[in-house]
């Protein structure tokens, strides 16, 4: 159990879901092209969270001093788990996920694409050691690294099969990701500041400079606060553009996306405490899921019109 608090297999696996939600739920249904075997596409995910659970690995090492403070009930490294076996563990999933990368780069002939699995490597290291620092810039590194576990679906699965004759349909496809990709990073986004507001005392014990030691709480609440409106208006404009005539997945996205978007800014008015702050990022974290598993409302209701 150690071994998986280490790697944090719980987002692991909402990732995984979410990469078999859009292949299996949204891709296949649509009967589009795809570039990869359903063993490749498994690669596919592994390589993705194996690159992940090392930066999540290499994040807990940089954090023992905050998450003694703040977290001491889910700290590992140090205490359960050595530092020179969590860099071991760092390393073997990195030189994993590189690795597949490389492999399934060839694959579709397309070799340069290894270098996204490289970039996102070496990002989440970066990020761990120095940018986690900076207010801001490290919960976009963040927030953007969810989404191109979105967008190297379409590179590596799309992309490649593209051809003359199935062009628009596969354009199609790719522009739905790429939306999918824009919610994720917005929604993550909120959801990483969020995070420093939770973890403020620990951050703060510790020399850390995130946004809400920069500039406060109210002013970092206002600020999640208009990132949340943003993301509201604009998952109304899409629906109203794009989704006008899905009744079925309006009802939804209503219900499970907008209503609890909504509540998200109501409490976020008047919150203060740590535990009132983790139960907001909590509430992202289910915006997130049924997000991910709208596409396939969406593709029942196309075909059920």
């Amino acid at each position: 159990m150690k071994y998986l608090k280490l790697i944090r297999y719980q987002n692991l696996l909402l990732l995984a879901f979410m990469q078999l939600v859009f292949r299996y739920l949204f891709l296949k249904q649509s009967y589009v092209d795809l570039a990869l075997t359903d063993f490749n596409y498994i690669l596919l995910i592994i390589a993705t969270i194996s690159i992940a659970a090392g930066g999540y690995v290499i994040n807990n090492i940089m954090d023992q001093d905050t998450d003694a403070i703040s977290k001491p009930q889910i700290r590992v490294v140090g205490v359960s788990i050595s530092e020179t076996v969590a860099y071991n563990w760092y390393i073997g999933l990195t030189i994993l996920g590189v690795g597949i990368g490389f492999y399934l780069s060839n694959v579709i002939y397309k070799p340069t694409f290894a270098s996204m699995f490289i970039l996102v490597a070496t990002l989440l290291y970066v990020y761990a050691t120095n940018l986690k620092q900076i207010p801001v810039v490290g919960n976009i590194i963040v927030a953007a690294l969810l989404s191109v576990s979105i967008i190297i679906i379409a590179f590596f699965d799309l992309l490649p099969a593209i051809d003359q004759d199935n062009r628009i349909r596969m354009k199609e496809a790719f522009s739905i990701l790429m939306d999918y990709a824009i919610f994720a990073f917005i929604i993550n986004l909120i959801r990483e500041i969020v995070k420093d507001l939770e973890d403020m005392d620990g951050d703060y014990q510790t020399g850390m400079n995130t946004l809400p030691i920069a500039i406060g709480i109210q002013k970092t609440k206002v600020i999640v606060g208009v990132l949340t409106v943003i993301a509201i208006l604009l998952l109304a404009y899409y629906l109203k553009t794009s989704l006008y005539e899905l009744d079925y997945t309006i009802y939804y996205a209503l219900v499970f996306i907008f209503a609890p978007l909504v509540y998200f800014g109501a409490k976020l008015i008047n919150a203060q405490a740590k535990k009132e702050f983790h139960h907001l990022s909590m509430i992202l974290k289910v915006v997130l899921f049924f997000g991910i598993l709208s596409v396939g409302v969406i593709v029942y209701n196309l075909k059920n019109a």
